[in-house]
Order: C-alpha cells, then structure tokens, then sequence
C-alpha cells in the first residue's frame, strides 16, 4: 500500500495472515498458484487481499521481502543464541535453504531492481555481521570475506544435486581459524 500511515490492527492481522498463506501456497503450488486460494487460507476475502496487494506481482514482492527480513531477523536470534562461528555456519545453512526453497520467488520478485538492491544489501549487512563476530572471537579465519562466503554458499546450492550433499559440502569448508 502507498500510504505510510500505519494499518489499523485489524488490516495489520489481515495483511500479516496474507503474507503468511501466500508464502505456504507459493512454497506448495509455486508461484502461479491460485490467489483465492490465498485469500481462503488467510481466512479472508479476495476483497480484503485485493486491497492490501492489488497484484499478483504485489503478493510476490511483500512475501519474499518478508521471507528475507526473516532470514536477516535470524541472525540477530543466532548472535544471541550461541557461538559466533555456530552462529554463522547456522545463518549459512538457512541462506542456503532460502536459496533453495525461495528461488521462484525471488525470480517472480526480481523486477523490482531497487527493492531486489535492498534485499541483498540486507543478506549480506547480517552475514557481514555475523561473520566479523566470528572473527573477533578467533573462530574463523581472519581473511574471509563475507561476499566470498556467500558466493560460495550460492554455488554449493547451485552445484549440489540435493539438500544432504549441499549440507555435505559446506561442512567441508575451512573456515576456522
């Protein structure tokens, strides 16, 4: 929507329920799937999806914008939760599941240039993050470079023929110090 007031808590929960039956339909039927099935697993009516995403395109891009604030959200959890390098070999794991599993909605996403610019300033803004803690606490290797690392984790998932041997292979990585 335009306007940058905020929604009402109703059309809040509304477009919240929205954004989270797309994201399950479109990982279940792919992109092209129904957007009244949307509407009837949000519990609401094409109306109301039609008011908050006026477009198929609309739904696309606000479903993988959330799927990647939810990627970035996840390193700030990780942070928190555990060792630095347990930190960033877990966010690396979820990059490449979202590489995985988010491939059709980021291709869908993908004529928005400016938000896609975003996006992946905001990966790379969590990696960085997660990867410098890393190396302030001696748990990898001083010269990493995090455009490198997810460089390489795009083309272990590209390169891999399925989610064991992706796995596989970024164990194999000496990242340690």
């Amino acid at each position: 929507m335009g306007s940058s007031r905020p929604l009402r808590a109703d059309a809040q929960r509304n477009r919240d329920l929205l954004l989270a039956a797309a994201a399950r339909v479109f990982a279940e039927r792919g992109t092209d799937a129904p957007l009244d099935e949307v509407a009837r697993r949000a519990g609401v009516g094409n109306a109301t999806m039609y008011r908050h995403f006026p477009t198929r395109s609309d739904l696309l891009v606000a479903v993988y914008a959330d799927e990647v604030a939810q990627l970035c959200a996840g390193a700030e959890e990780l942070r928190a939760a555990g060792s630095p390098r347990e930190a960033l070999h877990e966010w690396l794991r979820r990059f490449m599941d979202h590489l995985t599993t988010k491939r059709d909605l980021a291709l869908a996403a993908s004529h928005e240039t400016a938000r896609h610019a975003e996006w992946h300033r905001s990966m790379l803004g969590a990696a960085s993050g997660l990867l410098e803690e890393a190396k302030r606490a001696g748990d990898v290797r001083a010269d990493l470079d995090v455009r490198d690392l997810l460089t390489l984790v795009r083309g272990i998932t590209l390169a891999a023929a399925d989610r064991a041997q992706a796995e596989r292979l970024l164990s194999l990585v000496n990242w340690r110090a």
